[in-house]
C-alpha cells in the first residue's frame, strides 16, 4: 500500500523521459513534478516506470525515512550491480 510519502519520486533515478523535462532524474533528486504535498502532479500521465511501480508494506515501511532508505539501498545495489556487469563485459 502506498503511504503517499513521495520517496519514490526522489529516491530512485528515472532514465526514461519525465514529461516537460526532456530527460530523467538522478538518484536522491526530487522530480519535479512532486508537489509541496508530496503528490505527483503529473499522475495521469508519470512515465511508464512511475506507473509500473508497486509500492508494498516491506518496501516502503511507515514513513518517508523508511521508504527512501530502503529505496535509496535499491537504487545502489542495482547501481553497483550494473556498474559490474559492465566492468565484466569491459574486462572481457
Amino acid at each position: 500500500n502506498c503511504n503517499q510519502c513521495g520517496a519514490c519520486c526522489i529516491a530512485p533515478s528515472i532514465s526514461t523521459v519525465i514529461p516537460g523535462t526532456g530527460g530523467g532524474k538522478p538518484s536522491g533528486t526530487k522530480c519535479v513534478h512532486l508537489s509541496a504535498d508530496m503528490k505527483c502532479s503529473i499522475y495521469s500521465e508519470r512515465p511508464k516506470v512511475c506507473r509500473e511501480f508497486s509500492p508494498t508494506d516491506e518496501l516502503c515501511g511507515k514513513s518517508f525515512e523508511e521508504a527512501f532508505s530502503n529505496l535509496d539501498a535499491l537504487e545502489k545495489a542495482t547501481c553497483r550491480n550494473i556498474t559490474e556487469i559492465q566492468n565484466c563485459q569491459k574486462n572481457s
